[in-house]
């Protein structure tokens, strides 16, 4: 089935030195963007994460420090990758946020739908992007695991999931709300949102509680969040929370 777009929207995948956003980095990412016309374009950029990749995550994706040695860094690439997803509706994001921001380069992924083929596969048939693959498109994915293979068998993935369920609409916007587990204020999920859409924590021995509460029994907690090893966008958006509160006269 033809995707229903009225914009672009981009497939991405990620290899990556591990699965810390605020420790590890990315060391392959392949981007697909597909057009409303169905015109195609895909980038695959090697990426050097200035680290040493670890064993583990090699078997994982066949990437080694070798591999990477040379290649330009995320912040060399960052305007470039900016570019390619700006203006688009797009599919992986803790890490990658992570790493715009190291580089500086200001994107803000909240401004997009979201849609994750995986969701719609686990609400039907709880499996696995490669027995999806074969159960959706009767294909074995052949590459599993490498960036550019896993973004293309996602994008027939869907289409195939759009030919199987009647009661899943061609629609961005539909697709996003079915797709989305549970909103959270950052990419991390240690703020939520409770029924009255008013931020969380959802961690800790403040779990459940109002940040605005906590904020203002216990500011101190704001400073341990932001000394500590959390991620650089959970700590972007407690700051932007204690501002409208400072802005509104609530706290000091």
């Amino acid at each position: 089935m033809k995707l229903n777009l009225k914009r672009p929207i981009v497939f991405f995948d990620l290899e990556t030195t591990g699965v810390n956003p605020t420790k590890d980095r990315i060391v392959e990412i392949s981007l697909l963007k597909v057009f409303p016309d169905e015109h195609e374009e895909i980038y695959t950029y090697r990426i050097n994460p200035e680290m040493h990749i670890p064993e583990q995550s090699t078997t994982f994706h066949g990437i080694h420090d070798a591999d990477v040695a040379g290649k330009p860094t995320f912040s060399d690439i960052a305007p470039k990758l900016a570019s390619i997803l700006e203006g688009s509706n797009k599919l992986d994001i803790p890490l990658l946020a992570e790493e715009f921001l190291r580089a500086k380069v200001d994107i803000d992924f909240r401004k997009h739908k979201f849609i994750d083929v995986q969701n719609i596969f686990h609400k039907k048939e709880q499996r696995t992007l490669i027995a999806a693959y074969k159960f959706y498109c009767d294909k074995d994915l052949e590459g599993a695991h490498g960036a550019e293979a896993d973004i293309r068998a996602t994008y027939e993935v869907l289409k195939a999931q759009l030919d199987r369920y009647p009661d899943l609409q061609n629609d961005v916007d539909f697709l996003s709300e079915y797709t989305t587990m549970k909103k959270t204020a950052d990419y991390a999920g240690r703020i939520g949102y409770n029924e009255k859409g008013q931020e969380i924590f959802t961690f800790g021995k403040h779990n459940g509680k109002l940040v605005f509460d906590v904020f203002k029994q216990d500011l101190g907690y704001y400073d341990w969040m932001m000394k500590g090893d959390f991620p650089a966008d959970t700590k972007k958006v407690l700051t932007q929370i204690r501002l409208r509160y400072y802005d509104k006269g609530l706290l000091l």
